[in-house]
């Protein structure tokens, strides 16, 4: 059974940082490209970053480029996302998610809350 189970979400104010990190299990995760996505209230979910199997490429949306970092350590089977001079229009449900061969994302976390205060 996969599982993606993210954690390091919460409360914050406008400026400071926060690492979202994303374990996963029942796959080959080193096979396997990750992305971060976000939903805020009354929105849709949009891409956020991701990061080629061996975390060597990544890729960013215009919004977080410059400050967010997604990285991963394939010995731990974890992605991460390393957030800084956090904005309020940040402020989403972050989840994480496992791109098959077909670069379908094909497996999601149930997300962890990110609030970010002005």
């Amino acid at each position: 059974q996969v599982q993606l189970v993210e954690s390091g979400g919460g409360l914050v104010q406008a400026g400071d940082s926060l690492r979202l990190s994303c374990a996963a299990s029942g796959l080959t995760f080193s096979m396997r490209a990750m992305g971060w996505f976000r939903q805020a209230p009354g929105k849709e979910r949009e891409f956020v970053a991701a990061i080629s199997r061996s975390g060597g490429s990544t890729d960013y949306a215009d919004s977080v480029k410059g400050r967010f970092t997604i990285s991963r350590d394939n010995a731990k089977n974890t992605v991460y996302l390393q957030m800084n001079s956090l904005k309020p229009e940040d402020t989403a449900v972050y989840s994480c998610a496992s791109k098959n061969r077909n670069s379908v994302y094909d497996y999601w976390g149930q997300g962890t809350q990110v609030t970010v205060s002005s």
